[in-house]
C-alpha cells in the first residue's frame, strides 16, 4: 500500500498568484508558513520555527482561493506532495517539492460582517487568537485541554 497524503495549517506568505495553462486550465499557487513551538528541555524557553511549503491549486480549487484568499489568512490545506525538475537556461537541473491541494478549508472569517466576501472588497483583518497545543514529551495531554 503506498499514501502520499499532507494536511498543513498555516498562513498564507502572498497573495494567491493565478494564471492559466497554455491548454486553458486554471492553476493558483502561494506560499504558506507553517510554526512549529516547543520549551527547550535545558533552557525552558520556548523556541519557534517556521517551515515554508509551495502550494498549487487547480480548476474550481484554485478559482475559489485567489478570490478569497490574502496573505496572511489562515487557511487548511489538504493534498499530496510532488516534486518536479527542469533544466534552467545554464543546463543545471533544479527541483521543486510543492504540495498539490485536493482539499482547501478557510480558517477563521476575519470580518465582523459575517460571511466572507472576494479580495475585491478589501477589509481589515482582525488579529484571531489561535490555540496552540505544544509538544511535551514529559506532560501527556489531557482531553479537556483540546481546544476542539
Amino acid at each position: 500500500m503506498n499514501l502520499n497524503k499532507v494536511i498543513l495549517v498555516g498562513r498564507l506568505t502572498q497573495d494567491p498568484e493565478v494564471r492559466n495553462t497554455s491548454s486553458g486550465q486554471i492553476v493558483c499557487s502561494f506560499g504558506l508558513a507553517t510554526n512549529r513551538i516547543w520549551t527547550d528541555p535545558n533552557t525552558k524557553e520556548k523556541q519557534e520555527k517556521a517551515e515554508f511549503h509551495n502550494i498549487v491549486l487547480w480548476g474550481r480549487l484554485a478559482e475559489t482561493a485567489s478570490q478569497y484568499l490574502n496573505k496572511g489568512n489562515l487557511v487548511m490545506i489538504e493534498g499530496r506532495l510532488e516534486t518536479r525538475s527542469w533544466q534552467d537556461s545554464s543546463g543545471v537541473k533544479k527541483y521543486k517539492t510543492e504540495i498539490i491541494g485536493e482539499n482547501v478549508q478557510f480558517g477563521p472569517k476575519n470580518m465582523s460582517s459575517g460571511s466572507q466576501q472576494p479580495r475585491s472588497k478589501p477589509e481589515k483583518n482582525k488579529e484571531e487568537d489561535i490555540p496552540v497545543i505544544e509538544e511535551d514529551k514529559d506532560e501527556e495531554i489531557d482531553v479537556k485541554d483540546i481546544p476542539f
